[in-house]
């Protein structure tokens, strides 16, 4: 009995995962996928390239030679993680910060400049063609997501729509309309908020009185679990047990990957500005690269060697890609009516004669 002899009608908890310390020290029994040392390593290797590809993307940024750019430093594995675990035939819906998983899945470097760039080719990507593009506005991926899983479920296809947003989004109606509507109909469909602590320069304490994010999903009827967004193995084993489930019918999930946004929100930001460098530098200790090839060098499944190795490799795909990017021909102006509407309205048929150069006599 509660407090005044009323009955406890139910009770809900949210369960923390995590396998790797920051120390790379193993904090409880791995799962069965972290003894494949290909796999393993298959993850190091795309979190660093993401790493390397950031600061190469910040340069071009700086030196005018790309749009504003958000980088993922210090949440690589919540991307890499992800993606990860997921079949070709499943669909992501990404923010603007997910590089890691279209990267994972297959887009190509240059598309991802393409995109910053101002180039909408970018979104024309190499990966899964089904796969939805790059999300800038907070949230708005979310009901899509859940109007992805609605249709597999009618199809009764054995497919399962990932979308992925930041811990903001989660202050957003979108977000929970999608999640209502999933969980009434058990739709195939699993919720990846980024807890990286910062909506911008909005701090989580702001954003909600809620202990967890995870517990959102409470009140939608979906289990919501956190997680160490900074421990790979963690967010790869809970994206698999979420994807399989929701696959298997048991309907939607919610993961709250824990982080930290290291960087600047987008390069059109100074983080400096409202939070002391000193917390940003505690939760270096965090990071999850470090974390996970501290691991892979005690179990003997990376040296030296093959760390500078990884380096040149992935200097050398950036830099190809650039070079790729920055000679791409500029899509012509009057293009940007071209996939406006099925027939162009006559207003709009004459700008874009206008803007070709064409006689519209």
């Amino acid at each position: 009995m509660a407090d005044g002899g009323l009955p406890v009608i139910a009770r809900f908890e949210v369960r923390h995962r995590n396998y790797l310390a920051p120390d790379g020290s193993i904090s409880r029994p791995l799962p069965a996928f972290a003894s494949d040392a290909t796999l393993l390593v298959a993850l190091y290797r795309a979190m660093v390239l993401m790493r390397i590809f950031d600061r190469k993307a910040v340069a071009l940024q700086r030196t005018g030679r790309l749009g504003t750019y958000a980088v993922s430093l210090g949440q690589e594995a919540v991307s890499v993680g992800t993606a990860s675990a997921m079949r070709a035939e499943d669909v992501l819906l990404p923010s603007y910060r997910d590089n890691g998983a279209l990267i994972w899945r297959g887009v190509g470097l240059e598309e991802i400049l393409l995109f910053w760039g101002g180039d909408e080719r970018g979104n024309h990507f190499s990966g899964p063609l089904q796969d939805f593009p790059f999300c800038v506005p907070v949230g708005s991926q979310a009901p899509h997501a859940a109007g992805a899983a609605y249709a597999f479920k009618l199809r009764r296809e054995p497919r399962v729509a990932v979308c992925m947003f930041g811990d903001g989004a989660t202050s957003k109606g979108d977000v929970y309309e999608a999640m209502n509507f999933a969980g009434v109909h058990k739709l195939p469909v699993v919720f990846v908020a980024t807890n990286n602590q910062w909506a911008i320069s909005v701090p989580l304490r702001l954003q909600t009185a809620a202990e967890t994010l995870a517990q959102k999903a409470i009140a939608a009827g979906f289990i919501g679990e956190q997680v160490d967004g900074n421990d790979v193995v963690a967010m790869r084993a809970a994206a698999e047990e979420a994807i399989a489930a929701a696959r298997d019918g048991q309907g939607p999930r919610f993961i709250e990957a824990v982080t930290y946004r290291l960087g600047d929100h987008t390069t059109a930001d100074d983080a400096a500005r409202y939070r002391p460098a000193e917390d940003v530098q505690a939760h270096w200790k965090e990071e999850p690269i470090a974390r996970l090839r501290t691991f892979l060098v005690g179990q003997k499944m990376w040296s030296k060697a093959e760390e500078e190795q990884l380096a040149t490799e992935c200097h050398e795909r950036i830099e190809a890609a650039v070079e790729r990017y920055l000679t791409t021909e500029p899509r012509r102006p009057e293009t940007m009516f071209d996939h406006l509407y099925g027939k162009l309205p006559k207003a709009y048929v004459a700008q874009r004669r206008e803007l070709a150069g064409e006689d519209d006599v």
